[in-house]
């Protein structure tokens, strides 16, 4: 398996996701084990490895993402007075598919376990 959860699970769809939107590039999804009490994930269908690294797509791209992120973020900013949008990079990057998290609300507590 590789490290890239979205396109190895979620988009092949052998983990299932809660969809919040989808268009024909872009997959805005609840989070599988959610950090925040609302926290939901946009990823681009394509394999796109990261934000700094298009994997030799057109910028146009990133425009489409963040079209879904823009519109997902505005409804749970207007939902709950606000929220945060985030994605990772290089080592912070877990799943080597960009993606973005949005989120409103504290970090639910963890078990010893992670889970």
């Amino acid at each position: 398996m590789s490290n890239d959860f979205y396109c190895d699970e979620a988009l092949a769809g052998r983990t299932p996701v809660d969809v919040v939107r989808e268009s024909a590039d872009v997959l805005a999804f609840h989070h599988t084990r959610p950090y925040w009490p609302v926290h939901i994930v946009v990823v681009p269908k394509a394999h796109v490895p990261s934000l700094t690294d298009l994997g030799g797509h057109d910028v146009s791209i990133l425009h489409h993402l963040l079209d879904v992120v823009r519109e997902v973020a505005a409804e749970v900013e207007a939902q709950y007075g606000g929220c945060r949008v985030v994605t990772n990079l290089g080592r912070y990057q877990d799943s080597k598919h960009l993606h973005f998290h949005i989120g409103f609300g504290d970090p639910k507590k963890r078990d010893s376990q992670g889970a």
